[in-house]
């Protein structure tokens, strides 16, 4: 039995890399981006983990193609760079 529940437009602003290893995900498991990461969020709050060993090397494979290095390390650490960084 389903649950009915109100969805709302976000304007969330993620590092680039990291977005492209979620939409890869979200289109590798045929769920849209905002399914996974209301996902990830409610496996989280529970302290379960999201994905299946399978599932995680899929993340790992796409961390490669799209060269995030970023860890759960980084969290919180993160600075934006201007244009001319990049």
């Amino acid at each position: 039995m389903s649950k009915k529940i109100e969805r709302v437009q976000t304007g969330v602003r993620l590092e680039k890399r990291l977005l492209k290893v979620l939409k890869g995900l979200a289109e590798h498991l045929d769920i849209s981006l905002g399914d996974l990461i209301e996902g990830m969020a409610l496996h989280c709050f529970e302290n379960k983990p999201p994905f299946s060993k399978e599932t995680i090397g899929k993340i790992q494979q796409l961390k490669s193609v799209y060269d995030l290095a970023l860890s759960a390390e980084d969290s919180h650490k993160l600075k934006e760079g201007s244009r001319d960084d990049r």
